[in-house]
This record gives structure tokens, C-alpha cells and sequence, in this order.
């Protein structure tokens, strides 16, 4: 398998070992966590959609959601990690699954910061 199909089939499996992980049912909550994948682009995300119930009885305090946890996209053979906002660290999934560091840009950072990390720069 080529680097770049190994790389998205990668990506898409952690994106939907963390869907899997996070799914539940909530007494306070009706998100649906979606993974969309766009595989001719190479944009990558895990989503929250759905209402959620701050209040003390069904008829108040509902809230729409809708937010990103993760964003990563493929450029140029590497990995982007663009967003994540969760307290996991997803570049460690990537790296075990066979993507090396030098392949994995922190996208969310100051692209002067990025030669400090132990990732790729761009």
C-alpha cells in the first residue's frame, strides 16, 4: 500500500476508534458524534452534532451543539493535525499506527514554534 492511502487509512481509523470511544447515551444529552472523511480533498473530522439538556427538567435548558473535536488533513504526504479539542493526544494514536513524527505537522501552532517540537515543520 502506498504512503498516502496507509496514511488516510490511519487517520480515518483513529478518527472512528475515538467516535466509538466517546458514543453513549447521556440522560442530559442527544449528540451524535459524525465522522466525516473527504478522501478526494483529504479533510478529516470528528463532530459533535446534536442538543444537549442543562436543565433540571426535559421542557428547559436545551442547547444546540455543534463543534469539532478533531481536524486533520493530509498535504503534501503528511499529516495535519489543524484542531483537537479534547485533552487526548491523538498524535500519539498516529504514531503508533505507523506515521512518523517527522510526517505529522501541528498545524494549530505558530509555524515559527513548530521547529520546536518533536514534529515536522511543514
Amino acid at each position: 500500500m502506498d504512503k498516502l492511502n496507509h496514511y488516510r487509512d490511519i487517520v480515518q481509523t483513529v478518527l472512528s476508534d475515538y467516535a466509538k470511544m466517546r458514543s453513549g447515551p447521556s440522560h442530559y444529552s442527544q449528540l451524535e458524534l459524525q465522522t466525516l472523511f473527504d478522501v478526494n480533498h483529504d479533510h478529516y473530522q470528528l463532530v459533535h452534532v446534536g442538543w444537549q439538556n442543562n436543565g433540571l427538567r426535559e421542557s428547559e435548558g436545551h442547547r444546540r451543539i455543534y463543534g469539532p473535536l478533531f481536524h486533520l488533513d493530509i498535504k503534501n504526504e503528511k499529516v495535519w493535525l489543524q484542531l483537537n479539542t479534547t485533552d487526548d493526544d491523538i498524535t500519539q494514536d498516529l504514531v503508533r499506527l505507523g506515521i512518523p513524527k517527522e510526517d505529522i505537522v501541528l498545524g494549530f501552532q505558530d509555524p515559527y514554534m513548530r521547529q520546536f517540537t518533536e514534529f515536522a515543520v511543514g
